[in-house]
């Protein structure tokens, strides 16, 4: 597939000012430049925050309101209830919260609704099941900006509810007690792109102040709420990169049990955003998925040695399930694309039989991603109604799309990078149909992937120290993403296919400097190009350590032949 590189344009008079402030490399500055991080206090907050640098939490709507009326519940040993979300943002705000009010000598109950059964979101029978055990407090965390009716039915049934959470609100907002989201209109709060977890931790920020606690007594949960914050995929700038900056400090010393048994287990030896993203977050989110949300809380939660050796057991089963149920959706999805040629099509839309509702958005992203088109997969049962996700490319909005669909479909929802939808299988075909038109007519066979590149790099200048000085950057997700470099006019020394030709291994040379470059799921340009060919590359730079030796090495995203003009 073809890519677009866009290398930033070149200032080289604010690299050097920012130079002339801050002893870093040239590379360095021009990687800040790139990102408009350009003035002395900006410069300082993005490398070196500190637990000064958190925003006051009595900004936000109704902080004050909440925090009252939990001190209250505290005094009095009423019966709360903490009702949060089956992800990895749930249940850590859930784990903040319940301990940080437990530690205040409050037992409180939680509550997740079962992924599966239930689905996301507060609903009324779990809002009667609370009601029943007494509860007086109900604290949503992560969810509950959108539940009208559920919260009003609280009301009805005697329970107050202190909302917490992240989401856009809609032109309505909930009867409850006090309502903390950042996304509100009236919001005066600095900063509206906190994950749910971050919400909760500003909540207990708020509490600590008000009843005069030393700053560690909420602050010991920033390990917690940095996994949270980072799987969430919310943009690590701002507060969100001074918890994860700070909370990445304190995991490497973590003495929460579940969270240093799941990190140990996960095989990662690095602890950083890639780790929390792609060892502990898939754990987590596995039990969700599996409709076993509250093990990843009891395991977050345990102070038992065995209990945690159990859980974590638990949870890397859980995720080999989703693992493996994953790869059957996925290679049965392929297999239908394949068969009935719907690489061809503008957008993707496949279904299969009691496929599993928990991981089918998961292999839409991988078919959207490989396809770079725009996806929705189904899962239909034996009473003839299909449930499904679907997912979207940038420059494409999904949501608006299905707008259009409103005859053949019974219900969606989302927004325009991702949906839930539930079709009649009877109307399956008819749907797909209707939806290609739509996306003909948007062009999207137009639209091409752009790969942001921040800076064109002589191979003769690479270094350890020049690598190694990247690490400044991090942590990297949303926001705030790996550097990606051009390297021009490279010459092939060696390449080969890797994983039964999915991945590509090359050693290429620029004059008499080498070095080593891996494409992964990049196996099918092997054929495309031969020892001795030139070539540009665009990708990452880093350093790969095995058996004891470090070499740098290029993590390829994208590589075309040069032109003989480079």
């Amino acid at each position: 597939m073809n890519k677009k590189w866009k290398i930033y344009e070149v200032d080289e008079n604010k690299i050097k000012a920012i130079q002339e402030k801050y002893p870093i490399n040239p590379l360095l500055a021009t990687i800040l430049v790139n990102r408009n991080i350009i003035e002395e206090e900006q410069i300082r907050l993005f490398l070196e925050p500190t637990r000064k640098d958190f925003h006051n939490p009595f900004l936000m709507t109704d902080m004050k309101k909440a925090v009252e009326r939990l001190i209250q519940a505290i005094k009095k040993q009423e019966k709360v209830t903490i009702y949060g979300d089956y992800d990895v943002d749930g249940i850590t705000s859930i784990t903040v919260l319940k301990s940080f009010l437990q530690d205040r000598g409050l037992e409180v109950d939680s509550y997740i609704p079962n992924r599966l059964e239930e689905g996301y979101g507060l609903n009324q029978q779990a809002i009667e099941k609370i009601a029943q055990k007494g509860c007086q407090l109900m604290i949503t965390v992560d969810c509950g900006i959108s539940a009208i009716e559920e919260i009003n039915y609280a009301n009805s049934l005697g329970i107050e509810t202190i909302v917490t959470d992240h989401h856009e609100p809609g032109k309505e907002l909930p009867q409850a007690l006090a309502i903390i989201d950042n996304k509100r209109k009236d919001s005066q709060y600095p900063f509206r792109e906190l994950a749910g977890v971050g919400v909760v931790f500003k909540l207990i920020q708020a509490m600590g102040i008000v009843l005069s606690l030393k700053e560690e007594e909420y602050l010991k949960y920033l390990d917690i709420v940095c996994v949270g914050t980072i799987s969430d995929i919310v943009p690590l700038i701002d507060e969100n990169r001074v918890i994860a900056k700070l909370g990445l400090r304190l995991i490497r010393q973590t003495r929460n049990m579940g969270l240093r048994s799941i990190i140990q287990s996960s095989g990662y030896s690095k602890i950083d955003s890639n780790s929390i993203s792609f060892g502990i977050a898939p754990r987590i989110n596995a039990c969700g998925r599996m409709g076993k949300a509250e093990e990843a809380l009891a395991l977050l939660l345990s102070k038992n040695t065995n209990q945690v050796e159990e859980l974590t057991k638990r949870l890397n089963q859980h995720n080999q399930i989703r693992q493996e149920t994953e790869k059957s959706i996925f290679d049965n999805a392929i297999k239908q694309i394949e068969e009935e040629h719907l690489e061809k099509n503008n957008a993707i839309i496949v279904g299969g039989e009691n496929w599993h509702h928990g991981v089918i958005g998961i292999v839409s992203s991988k078919i959207t991603e490989m396809y770079f088109k725009p996806s929705i997969l189904l899962s239909f049962e034996e009473d003839g109604i299909g449930k499904g996700s679907g997912r979207s490319i940038p420059g494409f909005d999904l949501h608006e799309a299905l707008m259009k669909c409103i005859d053949t479909i019974e219900k969606f929802g989302g927004h325009s990078m991702a949906v839930g939808i539930t079709i009649k299988k009877e109307n399956f075909l008819s749907f797909r149909e209707e939806f290609e038109k739509i996306t003909a007519e948007a062009h999207i066979d137009e639209i091409i992937p752009v790969l942001q590149v921040d800076s064109k790099i002589d191979l003769k200048d690479v270094n350890k120290d020049m690598v190694e000085s990247l690490k400044q950057l991090e942590p990297f997700g949303e926001g705030n993403r790996m550097p990606v470099f051009v390297f021009k006019h490279l010459k092939i020394d060696s390449i080969r296919a890797l994983s039964e030709g999915k991945h590509l291994k090359l050693t290429l040379k620029d004059n008499n400097t080498m070095i080593n470059s891996i494409g992964f799921n990049l196996g099918h340009l092997a054929e495309e190009y031969r020892i001795g060919d030139k070539i540009d590359v665009v990708g990452v730079l880093e350093i790969n350590s095995f058996n004891g030796i470090d070499s740098l090495q290029i993590n390829m995203k994208d590589m075309m032949k040069s032109l003989s003009s480079n």
